[in-house]
């Protein structure tokens, strides 16, 4: 008789573990199947020069951030003045990647607020995004010399997650 009563008392406890762990997890940490794999391939136009191309075979032998970014993006908006600060700092270069945003609004948005990039991937239709698996803006990328994606930061960066995980990433990838 006791031990038909322990078996709910047991499935519960069994079912608050569970609960309690997962409480804990970080919602924006979700795990990128691109890590340790290549930066998928792209011919796309810039977008400042809608003329000019530009290709994942520019990018290669070099360690560089990619930066996912749209000017209605409250939070890119957020992160936009510690990007401008870090590309003052010549770590490595920033690209960004405009995503489903209309190219007047980007290229205002940048005049506005100053431009930290080297170059930005004009992805109007989100293609590109799509390819490397983005959930939401803003997303951002290390890659590394090879073409390999080392690293995915969900949300905007802020200067904590600058110290504590894409630096020391940087000078690992450099050295």
């Amino acid at each position: 008789m006791k031990a038909r009563l322990l078996w709910p008392l047991g499935i519960f406890l069994v079912l608050a573990l569970f609960l309690a762990w997962g409480l804990r997890l970080d919602p924006r940490e979700v795990p990128s199947p691109l890590i340790g794999k290549p930066a998928p391939a792209f011919v796309v136009a810039a977008l400042a020069a809608p003329e000019r191309m530009l290709r994942k075979e520019d990018l290669l032998g070099k360690v560089w951030m990619l930066n996912v970014w749209a000017s209605w993006c409250s939070a890119c908006r957020e992160e936009h003045p510690i990007l401008v600060e870090y590309s003052r700092s010549g770590g490595v270069p920033v690209y960004g990647l405009n995503y489903k945003d209309k190219r007047e609004d980007g290229l205002r948005w940048l005049k506005q607020l100053g431009n930290p990039y080297v170059d930005i991937l004009f992805d109007p239709e989100g293609r590109i995004g799509i390819d490397f698996g983005v959930y939401g803006v803003p997303e951002t990328f290390i890659i590394d010399r090879a073409g390999i994606i080392r690293y995915k930061q969900i949300g905007p960066i802020t200067p904590q997650v600058l110290r504590e995980k894409i630096e020391p990433l940087l000078r690992e990838l450099n050295a």
